[in-house]
């Protein structure tokens, strides 16, 4: 390990508010704002300054009766934020204002949410393995459908073609958007394929396993490039930093692995007291958002997430 750490200047932050735990951590477009959405029923979101010390600003959005599994920016709007909950809506955040501004009920308790990078339709799973796409202007349902298997983790490539959707039975789907047409079967792993990330340049997309194996995939040829096979639990969630030069990826396994994307070398891993729910990376600078099941000594639930950063050596 030595000689391969390229980070100097290694600094972690923790940031608390929530009263239950966190769930998910995402970044605005801009990389300024962080919101986290948590079992407490709201979503917060924090004012950070890449290099900031000091107080941090925070709002609370609330409004949701259950609590909110996931969330996801506006790609193209640094203040507007959709968030999912157990209580059956999404609902669409003004942040400058902290109120709800458009609300959808759907059918099923919502656990996956994800925007198509122009900005125009928002994805959500639900737990009934159903797919929702909304018009985000209208926000009103354009497709339903049911799928007959295990559906996790959903995203879009960068261009907005292709549509992904990680199972149960150890496949990647692809489908083609808006047509929703079968494209591909990728048979990506031997368990269940928890989660997905897109390469932020467009070339690769990742996948996270119950076989605790993450795989790297090109996107033109849907072939495996490698495997990174640090963490021993079900992988729950994984990031490309944005130049996509590394890949962090978090499980029950008490540390966050940081790898090379291109080498398969661990470059890091970040020491954690609990099982990881959500890991994000900063869209513009080397700084990692990362929740978990945290407990306080008396096994409480601790709502807190932490951020993580460094600088290349």
């Amino acid at each position: 390990m030595g000689e391969t750490i390229p980070f100097k200047n290694l600094h972690s932050r923790e940031y608390t508010g929530h009263k239950k735990k966190v769930h998910s951590v995402a970044w605005n477009c801009t990389g300024l704002k962080l919101a986290s959405g948590s079992v407490d029923q709201t979503a917060r979101v924090w004012h950070i300054e890449p290099h900031g010390h000091g107080k941090v600003k925070d709002i609370e959005l609330k409004g949701h009766a259950d609590s909110v599994d996931q969330l996801c920016w506006d790609p193209k709007h640094a203040d507007l934020i959709a968030t999912a909950s157990g209580d059956k809506t999404v609902r669409l955040w003004d942040v400058r204002s902290g109120k709800c501004s458009q609300q959808a009920e759907l059918s099923g308790e919502n656990i996956n949410i994800t925007y198509k990078p122009d900005g125009t339709h928002i994805a959500v799973g639900n737990r009934d393995d159903e797919l929702t796409i909304l018009d985000v202007r209208k926000f009103k349902p354009i497709h339903r459908r049911k799928f007959g298997y295990e559906v996790n983790e959903i995203a879009w490539n960068m261009t907005g073609e292709m549509f992904f959707l990680t199972t149960g039975n150890g496949t990647v789907e692809v489908l083609g958007y808006p047509s929703l047409r079968p494209l591909d079967t990728v048979m990506a792993h031997t368990a269940g394929c928890y989660c997905i990330a897109i390469d932020p340049m467009g070339r690769y997309f990742a996948v996270g396993s119950a076989d605790s194996l993450v795989s790297l995939w090109d996107i033109s040829e849907m072939l495996c490039v490698r495997t990174f096979t640090k963490l021993e639990w079900p992988v729950r969630t994984i990031s490309f930093n944005y130049t996509g030069d590394y890949i962090a990826s978090a499980s029950e396994d008490l540390f966050i692995d940081i790898s090379n994307v291109h080498t398969g070398r661990t470059m890091h891993q970040i020491p954690c007291r609990a099982a990881m729910n959500s890991v994000e990376w900063n869209p513009k600078h080397n700084l990692l958002a990362y929740a978990g099941d945290d407990k306080n000594k008396y096994q409480a639930d601790e709502g807190v997430f932490r951020i993580f950063g460094f600088e290349n050596a």
